[in-house]
């Protein structure tokens, strides 16, 4: 079953159970993949579908943090049970160890030695990592085991 259509039949689902804050995190999903296509003009891959899930997550997860530090713990917990219901579709994530695992053979690979080879190892381990992990926290990584 594709994303969308398993995002499709998980909000139908939702709106026979009364689950209204589920039906709308996937209304508004189903909507972003949607305009995704028409701006790309074609059906959107999975990487594609991935990516605009992960940017959603991202949205989610910056709000709650935003309202949570302007004492709108209301709305931060909102913004977190959204969160939630997206991560349900997105790939698992690699643990902090297996990225670093990946970023030692990237480096292997690329030959690189110090932070100025940073471009070379960033390409490989985010072609490699694609949609399992945090581009931020590869960077991270990343200039922790160039800059030792």
């Amino acid at each position: 079953m594709t994303l969308v259509k398993e995002l499709q039949s998980a909000m139908q689902t939702a709106m026979k159970s009364g689950d209204s804050d589920r039906v709308r995190t996937l209304r508004t999903l189903l909507a972003k993949l949607k305009e995704g296509e028409i701006e790309k003009g074609d059906e959107l891959s999975k990487e594609e579908l991935i990516k605009i899930l992960q940017t959603a997550a991202k949205q989610r997860k910056e709000a709650a943090d935003m309202y949570s530090d302007g004492g709108r713990t209301e709305l931060a917990d909102a913004e977190l049970k959204e969160l939630d219901i997206i991560e349900e579709y997105l790939p698992e994530q690699l643990s902090e160890e297996q990225v670093t695992l990946m970023i030692e053979d990237a480096i292997g690979e690329t030959g690189a030695e110090s932070l100025s080879d940073m471009g070379k190892v960033m390409p490989v381990i985010m072609k490699k990592a694609a949609g399992q992990a945090d581009g931020k926290t590869i960077q991270e990584i990343v200039k922790r085991k160039l800059s030792d």
